[in-house]
């Protein structure tokens, strides 16, 4: 409920009783003054969201109040009601900061269209301050890739989006978690209605109860004034529970209270408040061993996981590395203002070998670093990619290399044939290269698609010397 206190200002005690039993009635905290006086008492002692106020009072016009109210940080909106209206009133109003104006008698419908307003508007005001500091690097991005277990998660993205199920999302560290929860937020639904993304791994644990569920004045050290928690901001719309595994057991407990009965207390409090939220969590833990070693409850689990979704590895899914590399390349092309000819054979061959232990995100922050070391119109190369050992990227020329020296399987070797380590046969493939170059390191690094600097190395483990080249290009 974005509205909870209200104060009326009228000095007309028929007037101010009703107004009080229709507010009360749908539950609202509301004080109540007679003088300018005791409505300047009021708003000192404490915040009011929403203010009916009078223009006629026996010491002075509610006006001065509501123009004293304006510069204050913590404000309620204002609803003039005065038995004397005029335009020539409302406009001086509305130009002093009131959000309504009645006219004096006024109905019940009336005043539900003002309170209905001024929710929603509050709302709207408490969600913008919240997103303003939204600063997730996800937020403006989609899931990429066209394999197979790409678009089957997409085809199940949308089956689950039209529901009202909660979704549990899993999956290692940088496989794209959060864009699947924001694909099927967009596609679902409450796609108009607010997202809010709880990081539960990133808030201090006795700070995150507040955050979930907001805080009363003066709850702990430090509350100076009430604050909504973040499934009050995302009442109606969907709630991202980030890494939901790291939660305290005594926060499991009371998330697990809001999944059952769409309800919840503030620190502090002790009014219960109702929401309509809908729940995706993620996590890149296995929590059945977190269950079995009592670091995550089992029912919390079982209200998370009504529909389960498996984000797979980029490791898995290796076909779509070179697509999702274009894409990086161009996107990073362009906020750094580099122009980058396009990505070089052997950049690629190093892209689809590698291992990707950080998925996805390893791969996105491989190609911005590359981009931003490639010179302006060339290709990516290895040697921009940072990988600790660019030589494991086999060239063509060693896997032919290598076939001829590796046995059939299920044949043993031959006396005087042994098999040899993959370090000796990429040495041997080296050396070879490099005596077919005439020891030139340039021409030689360029045929194996390494960096002089990293041949010149591996020349150095394999305690080979050789001269300088009269050629030497760029490292």
């Amino acid at each position: 409920m974005p509205i909870e206190k209200i104060m009326i200002l009228e000095d007309d005690p028929f007037v101010r009783k009703v107004l009080e039993q229709q507010l009360r009635m749908r539950r609202y905290d509301v004080s109540t003054a007679g003088t300018l006086a005791e409505a300047e008492e009021l708003v000192a002692r404490d915040n009011f969201d929403l203010a009916f106020m009078d223009v006629g009072l026996p010491d002075g016009e509610g006006t001065d109040l509501l123009r004293k109210l304006q510069p204050r940080a913590v404000k309620p909106l204002v609803v003039v009601i005065t038995g004397h209206g005029s335009i020539e009133s409302a406009v001086s109003c509305m130009r002093d900061g009131a959000f309504d104006y009645i006219i004096k008698p006024f109905s019940a419908n009336q005043i539900e269209v003002a309170l209905r307003k001024a929710e929603e508007l509050t709302q709207l005001i408490k969600l913008n301050r919240f997103l303003s500091h939204d600063e997730s690097p996800e937020s403006g991005y989609e899931l990429l890739g066209r394999s197979a277990a790409m678009e089957d998660l997409r085809q199940l993205i949308r089956k689950v989006a039209r529901t009202q199920a909660t979704v549990l999302i899993q999956g290692e560290s940088g496989t794209g978690k959060e864009l699947v929860a924001r694909a099927i937020y967009r596609e679902s639904p409450r796609a108009n209605s607010p997202f809010i993304k709880v990081n539960c791994a990133a808030i201090p644990e006795n700070l995150i109860e507040s955050e979930f569920f907001g805080h009363e004045k003066g709850a702990f050290t430090g509350a100076l004034s009430k604050r909504e928690g973040r499934f009050e901001l995302a009442h109606g719309g969907t709630i991202l529970l980030d890494e939901v595994s790291e939660i305290s057991p005594q926060v499991q407990a009371k998330l697990l209270r809001v999944l059952q009965e769409r309800e919840l207390e503030r620190v502090g409090g002790n009014r219960t408040i109702k929401v309509d939220v809908r729940v995706l969590a993620t996590t890149n833990r296995n929590l059945e061993q977190s269950i079995d070693r009592k670091e995550f409850r089992q029912d919390l689990y079982f209200r998370l996981n009504v529909v389960p979704i498996l984000v797979p590895p980029l490791r898995e899914r290796l076909e779509d590395v070179p697509f999702l590399a274009g894409q990086f390349l161009k996107r990073f092309a362009r906020k750094h203002g580099v122009r980058v000819a396009g990505i070089g054979d052997s950049c690629q061959r190093a892209l689809q070998n590698h291992s990707w232990p950080g998925n996805v995100r390893e791969l996105q922050n491989v190609i911005e670093r590359a981009v931003i070391l490639c010179s302006e119109g060339e290709e990516l190369q290895v040697e921009h990619l940072g990988f600790a050992s660019p030589a494991i990227s086999l060239p063509p020329a060693l896997i032919t290399f290598a076939a001829s020296t590796v046995l059939p399987a299920g044949e043993a070797p031959a006396s005087g044939h042994e098999i040899i380590s993959l370090a000796e046969l990429e040495k041997q493939h080296i050396l070879k290269t490099l005596d077919h170059c005439d020891s030139n390191r340039t021409h030689a690094a360029r045929k194996l698609g390494i960096s002089i600097r990293t041949l010149r190395n591996k020349l150095h483990e394999y305690g080979v010397s050789g001269r300088d080249d009269t050629d030497v290009g760029p490292e």
